[in-house]
């Protein structure tokens, strides 16, 4: 269980998935870890959040558990969309634990937000990858099948396609050194929901290097929060992916932290 996550499945203002997928990483596999890591690392962590004066546990927080993965991808995104779905018509925010990034495609699916933003070091904006269109390097190309724009933060790395297609109307892609200008001045969303996504290789490896593709010159711990922050209160979901068991629990425990910023930035709207 998430730390924290004392809420009844039927009471619940949000409610936590794992989806331990692991068949598409392309470099260092174990995301099938990330969901119990993830839990795991945030265990340190206080219930009492000074900045919102909020109560980790009275905000409503239910961990579901994982949804067990298996090797055929596209049937499992369909069984995990439902899942979610099933989340959002009870009118709670999924909150999802990867598993690698391609389980945010049936997230979005279900969540239905008009913008997908995304903390991310790669575009994601492959139609295919070694001949796999359901692999995790076309994520935010699927998304964009449900949402009409997709914000990338963070985006270091990318074919010359991928690169071609981000200059289209519906992608927008901040670049590590623009973060900072980003959140100076972010986007008003004017009543337009929004999903956020975390792939945990925004971050720079130095900060979070279990991971499967790692990739340098990142954002820091304190940039990513700030997005988090910055985005919550438009959501409609959340997901948290891309972690695996190859660090000492750093990419593990910014993960946690992150999830945790949300549902306490989300949760301070209503309060």
């Amino acid at each position: 269980m998430f730390p924290g996550a004392t809420a009844d499945r039927e009471a619940a203002s949000y409610v936590v998935v794992g989806a331990p997928l692991d068949v598409t990483t392309t470099f260092q596999p174990g995301t099938r870890f990330g969901p119990d890591r993830v839990r795991r690392f945030a265990e340190s962590y206080d219930n009492y959040d000074h900045r919102t004066d909020q109560q980790f546990t009275e905000l409503g927080v239910h961990d579901a558990g994982d949804v067990r993965a298996w090797d055929d991808v596209p049937e499992y995104c369909d069984y995990l969309g439902g899942q979610l779905r099933d989340v959002v018509w009870d009118g709670a925010v999924p909150l999802l634990l990867g598993g690698e990034h391609t389980v945010t495609a049936p997230a979005v699916e279900a969540a239905n937000p008009d913008v997908f933003v995304c903390l991310d070091a790669h575009l994601d904006l492959r139609e295919e990858y070694d001949g796999n269109a359901w692999s995790h390097a076309c994520v935010t190309h699927r998304t964009l099948q449900t949402a009409d724009e997709a914000i990338i933060l963070g985006a270091r790395t990318g074919s010359a396609d991928e690169w071609a297609r981000a200059e289209a109307d519906d992608v927008t892609v901040v670049g590590p050194e623009s973060v900072d200008d980003w959140l100076a001045d972010p986007p008003t969303f004017g009543g337009r929901s929004a999903y956020l996504s975390v792939d945990i290789d925004a971050a720079d490896p130095g900060f979070a290097p279990g991971t499967g593709t790692m990739e340098p010159f990142g954002l820091s711990p304190r940039q990513m929060r700030d997005v988090v922050r910055t985005v919550a209160s438009a959501c409609v979901g959340f997901d948290l992916v891309e972690v695996n068991d190859r660090d000492d629990g750093q990419a593990a425990a910014l993960g946690g932290k992150l999830l945790r910023e949300f549902v306490f930035s989300h949760s301070a709207l209503d309060s």
